[in-house]
């Protein structure tokens, strides 16, 4: 089995130093990072399996430094930081992490969380093998997407701006029109149902692709079912 690389970033070297302890006990290749600047580098140079991203650094900050990274690399991102707040977190999904631990930390949550997306990963770069012979490819109306490509087109213009997570779950809910899904269930069959963020992000998400898809040509609409989540409703 290949050894995992884990990505640290964290100016404080202690911090670093405890997760290292934790993560070679795990078997896990730990390298290191201390700043923004030199975590989009090393995210880049060294093709980590997951990051763990500090958010209050030097040079650029973690949001800055994420929203970098996300532009050539799809892997897990976990945002450690003291900042605590609602507003925070929504932040941090809205620019790509995919979770979010608040300081001071458990050392073994770190880790637990770590194999948790790990194995999530694993589970969809298998489900992706698969699916092989299933189309990438699908249409409605004004609206088509290409998951090879990661492309999305409206009205026939390439949508840009669209996160890898936006464009998994829009063409999960194209290849399911009609149906109604609950928050958990979108978790489960999107980001994977070991996934240890709260349902929030799912609408987070929902939000950001109603705003970027907006068009008084669409006959389609992503429609919030109250009390039960979302569908991806067809004229």
């Amino acid at each position: 089995m290949k050894i995992k690389k884990i990505l640290v970033v964290d100016d404080d070297k202690n911090i670093c130093e405890l997760l290292n302890l934790y993560l070679k006990k795990e078997g896990f290749e730990v390298v290191f990072a201390y700043d923004g600047s030199s975590a989009v580098s090393k995210a880049r140079e060294e093709v980590p399996n997951l990051i763990v991203l500090d958010v209050m650094m030097p040079i650029i900050n973690g949001w800055e430094a994420c929203k970098l990274i996300r532009q050539f690399t799809d892997v897990p991102i976990i945002m450690l930081t003291a900042l605590d707040t609602t507003e925070n977190k929504v932040q941090g999904l809205n620019i790509g992490a995919d979770d979010y631990i608040v300081k001071p930390f458990e050392p073994v949550e770190v880790v637990a969380r770590i194999n948790a997306h790990l194995r999530r990963a694993e589970k969809q770069d298998s489900e992706s093998v698969s699916d092989s012979n299933t189309s990438s490819e699908i249409s409605i109306d004004n609206l088509s997407i290409n998951l090879e490509k990661y492309e999305v087109k409206l009205n026939g213009k390439l949508v840009p701006d669209l996160k890898p997570k936006e464009i998994q779950l829009l063409f999960f809910f194209l290849s399911n029109k009609n149906q109604v899904f609950s928050r958990e269930q979108l978790l489960d069959k999107v980001w994977g149902y070991e996934y240890f963020g709260g349902t929030r992000t799912v609408d987070v998400h929902v939000k950001s692709l109603r705003e970027k898809l907006s068009s008084s040509k669409n006959k389609w609409e992503i429609k919030t079912i109250w009390n039960v989540g979302y569908k991806f409703e067809v004229q």
